[in-house]
């Protein structure tokens, strides 16, 4: 087991890296802790559980709302949950956005930690204090930031991935080698996706890699008022057409990355488009897809990233630089535009 911390404005968290559940009860006692997880990951690794009081959600994107926060709302004051409960988020990302959600919200705010059970979540949904929950087909529309107090990785609960959900992961780790580390991006092009499932130790520091290199950026800009708004490389158009076209998270943002690598050809002279098309294509990931570009455009100017009538773009300066551009929707349609059909 590997331990790091990492400070933030008002949490420091630890990060226990190749670790075990089990090893969960030495950081919080049964007694004192309630934890949250879906069907799907309860079914799969049942015993694990046996220890602590458990509330069990319906899984999928389509639960992230406010009707399923009022109801786990309502089993914590069932358990009699109070002010010194901790709570624990165990699964993907979907789990640990509500559950870091209801932490904050429970009470004025009580402590919480999470065990991450899929690649995404891993490398990015459960890192960086951002939790909440979608208001129709508006992504992450309400929430806030809080950071947990522990983020628990236990790569035995990936054994019962499907290979659908380790793809879906791997689009957020391509993101983070765009933006940040053209040593990674080598690193995936003369690599695939079983080479990482069968190398625990290849795994281990690739999630690591990722890890750290997203809680180093959210260190620097924890609110997103600049360097963390590079995270959202790949997400602006990938947030419009996720929930209207049924993507996955992965599939989304793996779409929207090419469309922003077009986009930085155009506006920043950006000649690595097809290297970025490639490494997706090799991961299982779709590079191009139909959908409505009027659509995505109107979507995207309700986003949080919209400033007036300016649009904060995630642009590639080159594989393992980004940058942010503001662009008008002028700009931006005639590449959506293009690559929508």
């Amino acid at each position: 087991m590997t331990t790091k911390r990492i400070t933030f404005s008002s949490q420091t968290v630890t990060y226990y890296f190749d670790a075990a559940f089990a090893q969960l009860e030495k950081i919080t006692k049964p007694d004192n802790t309630i934890v949250i997880t879906d069907e799907h990951v309860y079914a799969k690794h049942k015993s694990k559980f046996k220890p602590w009081r458990t509330i069990v959600l319906k899984p999928g994107e389509a639960y992230k709302i406010q009707p399923t926060i009022d109801s786990v709302i309502e089993q914590l004051i069932k358990y009699g949950a109070d002010r010194k409960t901790f709570i624990v988020g165990v699964g993907g990302g979907v789990v640990t956005d509500m559950t870091g959600y209801i932490a904050g919200i429970y009470m004025r705010g009580v402590r919480f930690g999470f065990i991450p059970t899929t690649i995404l979540a891993m490398v990015d949904a459960s890192i960086g204090g951002k939790n909440g929950i979608d208001v129709g087909i508006y992504k992450n529309m309400v929430g806030l930031i809080r950071q947990p107090e522990f983020l628990l990785y236990d790569y035995s609960l990936l054994k019962s991935l499907p290979k659908e959900e380790w793809i879906n992961g791997f689009a957020e780790i391509i993101k983070h080698a765009c933006i940040k580390d053209a040593g990674m991006f080598t690193l995936l092009e003369k690599n695939k996706l079983t080479t990482f499932q069968r190398d625990l130790k290849l795994l281990n520091d690739l999630i690591m890699r990722n890890a750290l290199l997203k809680s180093k950026v959210v260190q620097a800009d924890e609110f997103e008022q600049g360097e963390r708004k590079l995270l959202n490389y790949g997400h602006t158009l990938g947030h419009a057409i996720e929930n209207s076209y049924e993507l996955s998270h992965g599939q989304a943002v793996a779409i929207g990355m090419v469309v922003a690598a077009a986009l930085s050809a155009t506006q920043v002279g950006f000649k690595e488009t097809e290297r970025v098309v490639k490494v997706i294509e090799q991961y299982g990931l779709p590079a191009y897809a139909k959908f409505s570009a009027a659509k995505a455009m109107k979507i995207m100017q309700s986003d949080k990233k919209r400033v007036k009538d300016v649009i904060h773009y995630v642009l590639l300066e080159k594989i393992g630089k980004g940058i942010i551009q503001p662009l008008t929707p002028e700009q931006i349609a005639p590449v959506v535009t293009k690559l929508s059909k």
